[in-house]
């Protein structure tokens, strides 16, 4: 096709398009016409985004753990992205499955692998100062984190382990989010009571987190791979990389939280609280926890110890077992 024709399609098809907006072709071509040259600092509002770092104390280091979690939950965001289109999808295609759960894999590793920025990246005694300032805050408030967990598995899968064999598909969404499993991360063993952390979280949450739970009820991603033909179900790359992304988000990802929790709350004496006063020791280990997405899919043993090796190997680093 010559130039002038393919200009002439192009044209014709541009006044196909906008024939139903109530304007004619020429009002957008003038549009076009005074529209500036867009910029890569414009396209990604660059300036907004290097001005949203705003520290509470006058330590540096207080900036990069902002940093750092600012990029922490734009990754929690890309996970969603994918997650929102395999619960959407209709088609049970195999190989679109698989490669959105690679692509999830592929930013729970990036995460995984940037968390040296908290453990090795900040002074610690810059932190234990900072951190006063930030109560009751806490990444513990992470909403986004909350809906990864919701869409990739049954709420029945998140329940608390001690209370999860009495409990089943057959309850209600509304049952099951009152024993979730990270509510007991932020309750006061001794009396019960809810910190102010998790009061300010529910308040702010629950109902799009009950929003979201209904609406995905027999369409999470673990339902999805449930219902795929057998010989789908059965894809020995679908098993893995479900299974990998199991570890990655249930142990991996928990354990460099462990980490960090050990670098700067866990050194003294006297473990230090966390900011929102969730506790962390009895809450971040994966052994503890026992959240897996996709339990079907893992050997009996791999269910009974879930994470011990990484656990024991954090709280007793001379053993080598």
């Amino acid at each position: 096709m010559k130039k002038d024709e393919l200009i002439e399609s192009q044209i014709n098809k541009l006044e196909e398009k906008f024939k139903n907006s109530g304007q004619d072709l020429s009002s957008y071509l003038d549009g076009l016409l005074y529209q500036r040259y867009l910029t890569y600092w414009d396209y990604i509002h660059l300036d907004t985004l290097l001005s949203i770092q705003v520290p509470k104390t006058h330590f540096p280091d207080e900036e990069i753990f902002i940093m750092y979690h600012q990029i922490t939950e734009l990754y929690f965001k890309l996970i969603l992205h994918e997650q929102k289109q395999l619960v959407e999808d209709k088609s049970q295609d195999l190989e679109f499955f698989i490669n959105k759960v690679h692509r999830i894999n592929s930013y729970y590793k990036a995460l995984t692998s940037s968390f040296s920025i908290m453990i090795k990246g900040m002074d610690r005694e810059q932190f234990l100062r900072y951190r006063m300032a930030l109560l009751p805050a806490s990444g513990f408030q992470s909403a986004q984190y909350r809906m990864i967990e919701i869409y990739a598995t049954p709420m029945e899968n998140l329940v608390h382990h001690t209370q999860r064999a009495d409990f089943s598909v057959a309850n209600s969404i509304e049952e099951l989010y009152e024993h979730i499993y990270w509510k007991k991360g932020a309750t006061d063993i001794t009396t019960g009571e809810k910190t102010l952390t998790l009061k300010q979280f529910e308040f702010r949450y629950t109902p799009r987190l009950l929003r979201i739970a209904n609406q995905v009820k027999g369409n999470t991603m673990y339902s999805k791979y449930l219902n795929l033909p057998s010989k789908s179900k059965e894809n020995k790359e679908l098993i893995e990389v479900l299974k990998e992304l199991d570890v990655n988000a249930n142990v991996n990802w928990p354990l460099m939280h462990m980490g960090s929790a050990y670098r700067y709350l866990g050194k003294d004496k006297a473990p230090v609280d966390a900011t929102g006063g969730t506790n962390w020791k009895a809450y971040l280990p994966p052994s503890f926890q026992k959240i897996i997405f996709f339990p079907n899919l893992h050997s009996e043993m791999e269910l009974n110890t879930w994470g011990k090796q990484w656990v024991d190997h954090i709280f007793n680093p001379n053993n080598k077992a």
